[in-house]
């Protein structure tokens, strides 16, 4: 199909079909130009790369967090837990002030970092990517920390979880590591 045959049923169908692949959910947050925490629930999320220590995610170019993300020069992915649907829904939702009440310290860059959250990643902004209607965000992970929480999971519109089992290669983590 070609980009301009996309009919609004086309997007809505595409929308559902992609949405058949359950993701965790991620809550990516910066500071703005004014130095405020700002922040936004994002299921596109993955790594790019190990070494160097490269992840991505996609902020549509429609949300006005955007220019958020293209000033600053950090930004962290806070990987929830199954507790945590009310954080995914607080951020997914407009409000003033999504930090309101929300526990927070800040990362190495500066960007703000969720407390108790499974995991987070502290990132560097190291490239911004035009695609679509979407601009692809890589970071450079700065810091990182997790810990064996189970994930929150986002599938066909739904939330759900599942059990977290520690591999014997995969230690617990009880303090954030800092990557080079």
């Amino acid at each position: 199909m070609s980009e301009s045959a996309a009919t609004t049923s086309d997007i809505r169908e595409l929308r559902r079909t992609l949405g058949c692949f359950a993701t965790g959910v991620t809550v990516i947050t910066t500071l703005d130009a004014a130095g405020q925490p700002r922040g936004m629930t994002a299921n596109s999320f993955t790594s790019v790369s190990l070494d160097p220590a490269l992840i991505l995610v996609c902020v549509a170019k429609s949300a006005p967090i955007l220019a958020a993300f293209e000033t600053g020069e950090g930004f962290a992915v806070n990987i929830l837990e199954e507790t945590q649907r009310d954080l995914s829904t607080r951020f997914a939702t407009p409000s003033a002030d999504k930090f309101a009440g929300v526990t927070w310290l800040a990362g190495v860059t500066g960007a703000p970092v969720l407390s108790d959250t499974l995991a987070y990643l502290d990132c560097r902004l190291h490239q911004r990517i035009d695609a679509g209607d979407h601009v692809i965000l890589i970071g450079a992970v700065a810091d990182y920390g997790r810990n064996d929480a189970s994930p929150l999971l986002f599938c066909r519109g739904s939330y759900g979880a599942i059990a977290a089992e520690t591999a014997p290669d995969f230690p617990a983590v009880s303090a954030a590591a800092t990557v080079n």
